[in-house]
């Protein structure tokens, strides 16, 4: 068995039976997209997808080829809070939806899961691409499923595949604990893995310069004159220029640089969106496998691995970048058999001297990071891919800190509405009116509850909690109940000082991003539709209704008593709606008799 990552190992004969068959799979006819094989002697299930190397098969007409993710079809691929859309390489999402539609897959798929088969998804070069969006494309169906457990049977493993999606894909995947499934192998020079850092128009005319020499169905495919084209050369050398502005940018960013100058350079040059997910095992070509799941620490390897240590072996590189991506077969097969093994999981222990003791407990790390060739300035980076994310979690454990003083002021909150029941006023209307210490003691814990989330949703926007932060249960629930609670008393707060006259509506101008991201939280993992009303701003919804004419918004009223009905059916609204001198009491009262006497509410307020 080969240890992947925590909890997850993958045996050797699957991994290299994987590789075998997407290795095949460029032998298919255009008509037959993908290889379906049963693993004799065990429940294991491969689907193995052909790459291309058609042009239109790689790129799209923008920069860097990419574009928004279908959500009908990948929902969870968006950042819950921002509800910003992870960004995907347009010509494979293209190819795969044609697949999806033209082919058996679906039900290939399918009918492997109901069996309780194990499902693997593989793929060589853009195969690997094909492999990722079927594997995602799967965990989505088995999301919506109640047999959560069939998401275990599920991996996906790439060879020598390139980048596919941007920043918030890779965030959406650790938040959904999707990451752990993809494995993707890396060749030391391989240079398509670094391809999709390049813009299409700097590598355009090389690529299709180079293409039939990597081609297994070209008359050129493999001739060693690649290695001397020039064609070649140029190709490596702007990939890697590319590569090295991403990798550069993004150890700014991840050393806290705030130079302006960053910023500036970031708006000039062109870099590409596309960022690494998954865990990525790199072949060092001495038969070793360096094991790595940190995404930011993946980039920085992509570009520092295939550096050049002299002008002279250029020839001897740029050829391996193109010979190693047909070579996985082969690396398979050694590197496995030798069993060894790295895991770089602590990253701020990497040596940052290439010339450790033999003797040194991190002497096996040294010398796999010694055989990627990384130099002092490549650890410090993985280092500091390694502090970012131990930063993170220091300002989780911070967060983690601010529960109690959550849970006491919600509970404060809530004796309130407690004694505003009693007197038969509700607390969004007492709240309103403002006239007891007890109002204003409410008021100060409502400040105390926006202080504290408001420092958690900043931080969640600029990605300094741990991508898992959105997906933990606790934190929903806390979320949902801080803003049913408090919502009312910002909403009464808001009409109390007339803001809408000034500023509009509140659900339009005037509701906070704390609340809009603790209920898109609760929609994205209870399955509820995007956008849904939300029983939190049922007073909103009063307030602009009740100062309008009735038939101007008739059906607006009828559509909010058909959702009241359901919250207080949920118990999610009180009967302190229905008090007599409520807001909603008042206003319902001067509403048409023939409304009235049709309407539900009837039963609930005295005439």
């Amino acid at each position: 068995m080969v240890k992947i990552g925590e909890g997850i190992e993958v045996r050797e004969e699957l991994i290299k039976k994987a590789c075998n068959l997407a290795m095949e799979a460029h032998n298919l006819s255009p008509e037959k997209p993908y290889i379906y094989k049963k693993i004799n002697g065990s429940t294991d299930v491969v689907f193995a997808f052909a790459g291309t190397l058609s042009f239109d098969g790689w790129y799209s007409n923008t920069s860097f080829g990419e574009t928004e993710i279908n959500t009908t079809l990948f929902p969870s691929l968006r950042s819950v809070g921002t509800d910003e859309v992870a960004k995907v390489n347009e010509a494979f999402a293209r190819r795969f939806q044609d697949i999806l539609d033209k082919s058996s897959l679906k039900n290939e798929v399918e009918k492997a899961m109901s069996k309780g088969r194990h499902v693997v998804f593989a793929g060589h070069s853009s195969g690997g691409a094909i492999a990722i969006l079927a594997a995602l494309w799967c965990l989505e169906c088995c999301r919506t499923r109640p047999e959560g457990d069939m998401l275990v049977h599920l991996y996906c493993m790439t060879f020598g595949s390139p980048l596919v999606g941007n920043k918030i894909w890779s965030h959406a995947l650790r938040r959904e604990n999707w990451a752990r499934y993809f494995i993707h192998f890396v060749m030391k020079y391989d240079i398509v893995p670094r391809m999709m850092l390049a813009p299409l128009s700097s590598i355009q005319e090389l690529l299709q310069a180079i293409s039939p020499f990597i081609n297994p169905k070209s008359q050129y495919y493999q001739r060693d004159a690649v290695a001397r084209s020039s064609n070649a050369l140029n190709f490596f050398m702007t990939v890697m220029r590319n590569a090295s502005s991403a990798a550069s940018y993004a150890a700014c960013n991840l050393k806290g640089c705030t130079n302006l100058l960053l910023e500036t350079v970031s708006n000039i040059v062109q870099l590409s969106p596309y960022i690494p997910f998954g865990t990525y095992i790199f072949c060092t070509g001495n038969r070793k496998l360096v094991v790595v799941e940190n995404p930011d620490a993946v980039l920085q390897l992509l570009f520092y691995s295939s550096q050049l240590s002299s002008e002279a072996e250029a020839a001897v590189v740029v050829a391996r970048s193109l010979n190693d991506h047909l070579l996985y077969t082969n690396e398979m097969q050694d590197s496995l058999e030798m069993q060894d093994v790295i895991h770089l999981n602590n990253l701020t222990d990497i040596p940052l001297s290439s010339n450790v003791d033999p003797s040194d407990e991190v002497a096996s790390m040294n010398s796999a990071l010694n055989d990627l060739g990384l130099s002092t300035r490549a650890r410090l980076c993985l280092r500091a891919a390694g502090e970012w994310e131990k930063q993170k979690k220091k300002n989780e454990e911070k967060i983690e800190q601010n529960k109690s003083s959550i849970r006491d002021a919600l509970s404060k909150i809530q004796e309130y509405q407690t004694k505003c029941d009693i007197h038969k006023v509700g607390y969004y209307d007492a709240f309103k009116i403002q006239n007891t210490d007890d109002d204003f003691n409410a008021n100060v814990k409502r400040h105390e509850l926006a202080g504290i989330w408001n420092e958690i949703i900043e931080m969640l926007k600029r990605y300094e909690l741990p991508d898992s932060f959105e997906g933990q249960k606790d934190w929903i629930e806390l979320g949902t109940q801080f803003r049913r609670q408090v919502e009312p008393l910002d909403i009464a707060n808001y009409y109390r000082h007339l803001k809408n006259e000034d500023s509009g509506p509140y659900l339009i101008r005037g509701r906070p991003k704390r609340y809009r991201f603790t209920q898109r939280w609760l929609e994205h993992f209870d399955k509820v539709h995007a956008g849904a009303r939300s029983e939190s701003c049922f007073w909103a919804e009063v307030e602009e209704l009740r100062n309008k004419p009735f038939a101007q918004v008739q059906n607006k009223i009828l559509s909010l008593e058909t959702a009241a009905n359901g919250w207080i059916q949920s118990s999610l609204l009180g009967d302190d709606v229905f008090f007599p001198e409520s807001t909603y009491t008042k206003w319902w009262k001067t509403l048409p008799t023939q409304h009235k006497q049709t309407s539900w509410v009837s039963r609930k307020i005295t005439p």
